[in-house]
């Protein structure tokens, strides 16, 4: 198949309907026209009106505001938009998507096989079959120290779905939901689907993307309902140390509304000396928190879909409701791979650890390689495949044949367009100073990455001061 250019691949796929790229504010919504690769891409999408109505125009065709007001997730844009390239002939490295490239271990994939071949393929229990939610509140017992009964657990398609619910269970209309940035970026999306209002608390790179206490106890009003963490990060990698959860805690129980969703789903993917501490553990949270967990990220078990939620009894009870009315219960197959999963022993034993060796050798690998390029600026990621690298003293640069790098967006673009890496902007975490790398991909496949890299900002030292 012939090589076409990344750019006329996102303009044919854009008009096609197949793959949306990542939205510039700039532009009306739909503007495609010829020019370099920024004005080249297509808004993504509100349909114009031809598209809302159809042919009959006393049909009302139109969406609802609370879905029009949700913006698209840029990790799945791109990462659809790169496989598309990479389906097209354009040989895109992609460290977009955040997702192991490990293979499901044996063992699991193994029961989930034999589930199919013992015939366990019929709906289950909404909140999870029982052999799932024990093992799962063995496994919070004995790695976080929280006890819970099964009753207190929900099994759900993803640990997406399990955040989602959480928010919608507890959140009402004017609720204001505190997320630090950088933020994964769902977080808000979720809280304006509940008629929240998201309150976003600016971290710095300095001081290793962690919210400070005082930043926090500044936005707290009544209407606080609920603060999200996310320990390992999404998508800075850093890790919320014992002592500063125990000072946001002792912040939080001043306020009698405020509950603490704690998203630990990359708790297994950590790097010591760095020590990973369940929220509810601490003093006082237990009733507070809503831990969300699940098998997509330390397992390799992303198209399994299965997370769960653990919680005070009546909110889970809720969440559950919710469910029953969306999904029912997660993937039969998929539960009894989750058994087995848990079954690897404490932290996922030996299988899950050789996996954190290999993401720690690529972390370390970046982390020394990007960091001696001129005017990047690193915070050393302590768990996750994240690195969340600040590129901003290169906005305001020229680049021959594509135009002015000046944000996050424009330089993801040029990074795709001209040297074919496929990186997300930082501004679909909520900061514009960075790009997110995914280095859950091999050692071979980064080392081409960091050249390209470095080859794309050369010749844009020419035209800024870095």
């Amino acid at each position: 198949m012939a090589t076409q250019s990344s750019a006329a691949v996102i303009s044919a796929t854009s008009a096609a309907g197949r793959v949306e790229s990542f939205p510039d504010s700039k532009k009306p919504i739909g503007y495609c026209k010829s020019g370099n690769m920024s004005s080249r891409i297509c808004a993504m999408a509100k349909p114009n009106d031809a598209e809302t109505l159809s042919s009959s125009s006393s049909v009302d065709m139109s969406l609802s505001p609370r879905v029009q007001s949700l913006k698209p997730s840029k990790t799945m844009v791109i990462t659809d938009l790169a496989a598309t390239l990479v389906q097209s002939g354009v040989p895109v490295i992609r460290l977009a998507a955040g997702e192991p490239d490990f293979d499901t271990p044996k063992v699991v994939a193994e029961a989930g096989v034999n589930a199919i071949r013992e015939g366990f393929t019929r709906y289950t229990l909404n909140a999870g079959i029982t052999e799932l939610r024990e093992a799962i509140c063995r496994k919070l017992k004995e790695e976080n120290g929280l006890s819970y009964a099964p009753d207190q657990i929900l099994v759900s398609n993803g640990a997406k779905q399990s955040l989602l619910q959480a928010v919608l269970a507890v959140c009402s209309p004017g609720d204001e939901v505190i997320i630090p940035a950088p933020y994964w970026v769902s977080y808000t999306e979720q809280a304006r689907l509940a008629d929240a209002t998201p309150v976003v608390i600016p971290t710095k790179i300095s001081n290793n993307f962690l919210l400070d206490p005082k930043d926090l106890e500044s936005k707290l009003t009544e209407k606080s309902r609920l603060l999200i963490l996310c320990s390992p990060s999404n998508p800075t990698g850093s890790v919320y140390p014992k002592s500063l959860l125990e000072e946001i805690a002792r912040i939080i129980a001043k306020h009698p509304r405020l509950l603490v969703l704690s998203d630990e789903i990359y708790e297994h993917i950590i790097y010591a000396p760095a020590t990973h501490t369940s929220f509810a553990s601490l003093p006082d949270m237990y009733e507070r928190t809503l831990t969300v967990n699940g098998f997509s990220k330390a397992f390799a078990m992303t198209g399994w879909r299965l997370g769960y939620l653990a919680g005070p009894k009546h909110i889970v009870a809720a969440c559950s409701k919710l469910q029953g009315q969306v999904s029912s219960g997660a993937s039969s197959i998929a539960q009894k791979a989750g058994v087995a999963a848990l079954g690897l022993g404490k932290a996922g034993g030996e299988t899950v650890a050789e996996m954190v060796k290999a993401y720690r050798e690529r972390r370390d690998f970046l982390v020394k390689s990007l960091g001696e390029i001129e005017g990047v600026k690193i915070s050393e990621p302590q768990g996750a495949f994240y690195l969340f690298i600040d590129f901003s003293a290169y906005y305001g640069s020229e680049a021959e044949g594509f135009g002015l790098i000046n944000d996050s967006s424009s330089l993801a673009l040029y990074f795709l367009d001209k040297f074919q890496v496929a990186m997300v902007p930082g501004d679909a975490f909520g900061d514009d100073s960075c790009i997110r790398i995914s280095y859950a991909t091999s050692l071979d496949v980064l080392q081409a990455a960091v050249e390209k890299i470095r080859k794309a900002l050369e010749p844009l030292r020419a035209t800024v001061s870095v």
